[in-house]
């Protein structure tokens, strides 16, 4: 076991650092009012407790943990407790368009009903004060709403003006003026209604999301050697003959760690380069492509080996955005951007694979085979950082620099004097 001291190094194992280790409220609740001091034996019981967690079979398990973005591109995030909730109400539009379909066409039907209900209750109060509901049939009463007779009859006014349908029995006519000037209130506030509502509703159908249910990732990265370089890499496809336009991809490392001062942050963010500089992140998806990022002493694997990738704990989300060819001009259409999202954890990274070739040339036209998408095969690959092989090159060009002077140093008093 390890000494006393060791045991405050060892407080925040490498596994602490992961997306699952983040403490949850309530169980610090508990904690905090069960604590008592350690005994000698908790203290062993402890060590011992640290040491079985860096087993395998240990962080096998602890593999199973939550994951910040699912395969299907499912953020997994709840927010709670927000406390200001009046800014929800300043974009009203945005959290119609918002809501899940059953609310949203209850609140689409509500509108309508409430503002029918409530002008028809008006134009029944209205015709109930001046009379005319009491000189039904009367020939010589000159009344501002006809052939109102109850609310039922005040409700069919209402929804036969604000939807221009006018059969012609029920009318506002011009014996009062608080009639004609309800009838344009509700006349303007029926547009207003359908404006907004009906936009709603064409955004809300119009929505890409369901086009990132044809693009597919694969389902594992791997790590091998391309052009004498360590790369990750991972394959995108597009399963629709209708093109993403103006499609881009880029990568998040989310990763928890904690900083030389003791500070620990949850979900770190940082980026990978999948070709920002070159413009390899520019896709022109019309067959599967091979994404490649590049391991170099600015990317956050430059110190990982196939080891030390079986001890770590960290999620790669992948987005791919592009505009749908078939909705629309890419210069008009800002609102029909599409997101594909997936995400790789290290379990589900391959050292020492490659994907294999789904395209072949048949009959003058090139054939993509999605059978074989996710099909990798093994290849020779050193189990050694990026950091380390950089290094091992350097140390060999070295040597190779120090042989060659140490040659022609030998080689020197034997050349033949001149004339």
């Amino acid at each position: 076991p390890p000494a006393p001291q060791e045991a405050g190094a060892r407080l925040y194992p490498l596994h602490a650092l992961s997306v699952a280790n983040i403490p949850n409220s309530s169980h610090g609740k508990t904690s905090a009012r069960s604590s008592t001091i350690p005994t000698p034996e908790g203290l062993q019981s402890r060590r011992c407790k640290l040491l079985e967690e860096d087993s395998p079979t240990v962080q096998a398990s602890k593999r199973q943990r939550q994951r910040y973005v699912t395969k299907v591109g499912k953020c997994q995030v709840n927010l709670g407790n927000i406390q200001d909730k009046k800014r929800f109400l300043s974009d009203i539009f945005t959290t119609i368009v918002d809501l899940k379909y059953r609310w949203f066409l209850f609140v689409f039907m509500m509108c309508y009903v409430i503002t029918w209900v409530v002008f028809g209750f008006i134009y029944f109060f209205d015709a109930w004060v001046r009379g005319d509901v009491g000189h039904q049939g009367d020939p010589e009463w000159r009344a501002c709403i006809e052939n109102v007779d109850g609310f039922v009859s005040a409700l069919l006014l209402s929804v036969e003006s604000q939807r221009t349908i006018g059969y012609g029995t029920r009318m506002v006519t011009a014996n009062c003026a608080e009639g004609v000037i309800l009838l344009i209130a509700q006349s303007i506030v029926g547009s207003m209604i359908d404006a907004m509502m009906v936009g709603c509703m064409f955004v809300k159908i119009s929505r890409p999301k369901k086009r990132a249910q044809t693009l597919i990732f694969s389902k594992n990265c791997v790590i091998s050697r391309r052009d004498e370089k360590l790369c990750l890499m991972f394959r995108v496809g597009d399963l629709r003959e209708s093109h993403m336009v103006d499609a881009k991809i880029r990568a998040k490392l989310i990763k928890s760690r904690q900083t030389a001062e003791g500070e620990f942050i949850p979900l770190e963010q940082s980026e990978l380069n999948l070709g920002y500089d070159t413009g390899e992140d520019r896709l022109f998806l019309v067959e599967p492509q091979i994404i490649c990022h590049v391991i170099n002493r600015h990317s956050p694997f430059w110190d990982m080996s196939a080891e030390s990738l079986r001890r770590e704990q960290f999620e790669i989300i992948i987005i791919l955005e592009g505009i749908v060819e078939a909705t629309g001009n890419p210069c008009l259409a800002a609102g029909m951007t599409c997101q594909a999202r997936t995400s790789y954890t290290e379990d589900e990274i391959l050292w020492g694979y490659r994907f294999e070739p789904c395209m072949s040339l048949e009959k003058g036209a090139f054939q993509v085979d999605y059978s074989r998408f996710e099909m990798t095969f093994e290849v020779q690959t050193p189990a050694a950082s990026a950091k380390e092989l950089h290094e091992l090159k350097e140390l060999e060009q070295q040597e190779h620099s120090t042989l060659s002077l140490y040659w022609d140093h030998l080689l020197q008093p034997c050349a033949l004097p001149g004339p």
